[in-house]
């Protein structure tokens, strides 16, 4: 279960963190400098790699509460050639999604960017 609020994204028995990475069995600060993500072009194909690699089969990427962060074509493309089912919303509407598609089992990852 994860829990939003401005700047702060309550991950259930792993702790809270400002964005985050969310994968079944857990999660991961998602420290944008490791990729050179910006708000503009935004998430990129090499910010959900790493998803695919913990076996997500369905991925929501958060756009931010004032949709301000982008999401790239690449990455997108990425999703889709790896058979990921994607979701891009904004952000609270995204934690809801990825709270129903956990609790109904799917094997689902985030990337939940908690402030604009």
């Amino acid at each position: 279960m994860v829990d939003l609020k401005w700047g702060e994204v309550g991950v259930e028995g792993l702790g809270t963190f400002k964005d985050v990475k969310l994968y079944p069995g857990g999660a991961i600060e998602w420290d944008w400098s490791l990729t050179g993500t910006r708000h503009v072009p935004g998430v990129q194909q090499a910010d959900v790699t790493e998803l695919v690699g913990r076996q997500c089969r369905v991925v929501v990427l958060t756009r931010g509460m004032l949709e301000r962060l982008q999401v790239t074509s690449g990455a997108l493309e990425f999703l889709a050639s790896q058979g990921v089912e994607v979701h891009v919303e904004e952000t609270r509407k995204a934690v809801e999604l990825y709270n129903r598609l956990a609790t109904e089992g799917k094997a689902v990852g985030a990337l939940v960017h908690s402030t604009c």
